[in-house]
């Protein structure tokens, strides 16, 4: 498994900045609820790409007494923290938002720029959206977007992809509310969108905080991961069958335990030979495989 770019949520941090500050611009200027909800939404992302940030850096922490596998799994924690941030200060924000706007019903001003500032974010976010998906189909080609979902193990990819689709989203209904507002002269429709994008940011944090909890409970390897695992070790002429293979998701890396009577030896210790030359061939053939436990056996009735 390939290693998240800093790079990357660098470059979306500074997009994200940019756009909060129009954003902010515009909903003073206009009195628009949608473009506040909106300008919320970005700056919850900008803190969203911090502790993604930051998480990247404490997953690369070595191995202690403590922690002898390493903290590659932490970033699992930080990833449900933007999850709950994207819920509550970007969904629920925005939905607390709406009804009060709902209640005054304050009036639409400027209306056009909101939806100057709405198209040109919605352009930059289809962009982002598109890196991220060419990410995603370079590693995966033939899933659909669903079932990447559920199986990825790749916690920072699954919240950056979640958080551009919610974004996109979000602000095709702005867009939506604020042109019926100026149609209709009705503010309700801004205040309902104001709330239609709390509603949809509520949403998608809920399905990728469901996702990292799962990982943080303990994930085997991907579906594909595991079963590659399996045949290569299945392939090994020294292994007489697999008695029971575990996989364990580590962060970017893979724990594998595998239990497997092995063919008749002269020695233990041309046994223990064999199988330090299984453990280094698995390691060269997946990368992501950090540590292989192997325990030699025979099946029980």
């Amino acid at each position: 498994m390939k290693e998240e770019s800093p790079k990357a949520i660098l470059y979306a941090l500074a997009a994200n900045l940019g756009i909060a500050a129009i954003k902010y611009a515009a909903a003073a200027f206009t009195g628009s609820g949608s473009m506040f909800a909106e300008a919320i939404h970005s700056t919850a992302d900008c803190g969203n790409q911090l502790l993604l940030l930051f998480g990247l850096r404490q997953a690369r922490r070595p191995a202690t007494p403590l922690h002898p596998l390493g903290a590659g799994r932490v970033i699992y924690f930080y990833s449900l923290l933007v999850a709950l941030l994207l819920f509550f200060v970007g969904g629920a924000f925005s939905v607390y938002e709406g009804i009060h706007r709902l209640i005054a019903r304050e009036p639409l001003q400027y209306a056009f720029v909101a939806l100057v500032v709405l198209g040109v974010s919605v352009v930059l976010e289809t962009l982002s959206l598109m890196g991220a998906m060419r990410e995603i189909r370079k590693e995966h080609p033939d899933k659909t977007l669903w079932r990447w979902f559920r199986e990825t193990r790749e916690s920072e990819l699954l919240v950056v992809a979640g958080e551009d689709i919610a974004a996109l989203a979000g602000l095709s209904i702005a867009f939506v509310a604020v042109l019926a507002t100026i149609v209709t002269g009705n503010p309700v429709f801004d205040a309902l969108g104001s709330i239609g994008v709390g509603l949809l940011l509520m949403v998608i944090a809920w399905l990728v905080a469901r996702e990292v909890k799962s990982m943080m409970t303990g994930e085997s390897a991907s579906p594909e991961v595991r079963r590659a695992i399996e045949a290569h070790l299945n392939a090994r002429s020294e292994i007489r069958s697999i008695i029971n293979l575990i996989t364990l998701q580590w962060g970017h890396h893979v724990v594998v335990a595998v239990q497997a009577e092995m063919i008749d030896y002269e020695s233990g210790r041309a046994m223990v030979d064999a199988i330090n030359v299984i453990e280094a061939d698995l390691q060269a053939t997946f990368p992501q495989v950090r540590w292989v436990f192997f325990e030699p056996d025979v099946p029980r009735a």
